[in-house]
């Protein structure tokens, strides 16, 4: 129970529905937070909500976990010149990793959460599905889930619209029915931003920007590790007055490569061998899918290779993935279906 209107309502449906619930919040985040699911206020609204369904509430402390899964691996990709996704490494290893095993261990059947995906079970082999709400789907963050964790995982409110779970909210009486949608990472303060964060961390290194074309040198940046690749914000336009984005970030050569969109465009994806991760079956090479590589952005077709490496060969070229961000992959006959996940590796 993050606090949220989301696993509000996806425990006030389990015990409507006659299940004994029992809410866990996640203490992750030791330092000051304004956004994301760690502030105070976050969770007393859980709290509270346990109070009105009439169930018992407990703080699991997993800050010593989420420090050295999440936060640090976040400031090293950084230092890399890599863009990490933060929600993605919280699932993966503390809610549905130490929290699945713990529940495990207290005796629980099931875990239940907030989230817009679904659960499939057919022929005893348990799937994730896209949430109903399109808008809303969250299937990207759990990309990495496989089958043991598929089996154990309730989402009461995945076939459901987001304007139905605030509905629902209000008709159980519950405080978070109106509150409004977490969007930032819990342990940025969204008052001082990324920037800040890691300022506070590492000494940012100073890089000039090039075009990769015609290697003019377009202007310089104070921060290299804040520069993503596939960026235009804060890219200055070359002399032909057209836009330029990020390509490539070399922080070691203290250089930002940029180009015109038709410049940079890619026809493949290098991927982590160490990251490939798959619900089911291993994907052999040559499996055509959907890939989407930003949580909210649309599928694109694609074929899955490894001969010594693994890659993705895209239909139509695309604008280049910043390595440390991740790819989940979905069936291309049945595409609200998901097949894994990988993280996108340095060319």
């Amino acid at each position: 129970m993050s606090g949220g209107v989301d696993s509000s309502v996806a425990a006030g449906l389990l015990i409507e529905a006659g299940h004994e619930v029992v809410g866990a919040t996640l203490k992750l985040w030791g330092g000051t937070s304004d956004s994301g699911c760690c502030s105070v206020s976050d969770v007393d609204d859980a709290r509270r909500v346990a109070q009105i369904l009439g169930i018992d509430h407990h703080i699991f402390n997993y800050t010593e976990e989420f420090d050295r899964h999440v936060v640090a691996p976040f400031v090293a990709a950084h230092v890399a010149g890599a863009s990490p996704n933060p929600c993605i490494e919280c699932n993966r290893h503390i809610k549905f990793d130490l929290l699945f095993e713990r529940a495990q261990r207290l005796g629980f059947d099931a875990v239940a959460t907030g989230h817009h995906a679904q659960v499939l079970a057919r022929d005893g082999v348990h799937y994730l599905l896209r949430g109903a709400d399109e808008k809303k789907d969250q299937s990207y963050v759990l990309g990495y889930l496989n089958e043991a964790q598929l089996s154990m995982l309730l989402l009461p409110i995945g076939a459901m619209h987001k304007d139905a779970v605030r509905n629902e909210a209000e008709r159980l009486g519950l405080r978070t029915w109106n509150k409004p949608d977490s969007q930032d990472v819990c342990f940025i303060e969204a008052s001082k931003g990324r920037e800040s964060f890691l300022g506070q961390r590492i000494e940012f290194t100073p890089a000039k920007i090039v075009d990769k074309v015609t290697g003019e040198v377009l202007g310089e940046t104070s921060a290299a590790e804040l520069m993503t690749v596939g960026q235009r914000r804060g890219v200055l336009p070359g002399r032909d007055g057209a836009k330029r984005y990020v390509a490539r970030v070399d922080i070691s050569q203290r250089r930002i490569d940029v180009g015109r969109l038709e410049d940079i465009l890619v026809d493949c994806i290098d991927l982590d061998e160490t990251s490939v991760s798959f619900a089911h079956d291993r994907l052999v090479d040559g499996t055509k899918v959907l890939a989407q590589w930003s949580a909210h952005g649309s599928a694109q077709r694609a074929t899955v290779r490894h001969d010594r490496r693994w890659w993705l060969d895209l239909e139509s070229p695309a604008r280049p993935v910043a390595p440390g961000q991740s790819v989940v992959f979905y069936r291309v006959d049945e595409p609200t279906i998901v097949e894994g996940a990988a993280i996108v590796s340095a060319a």
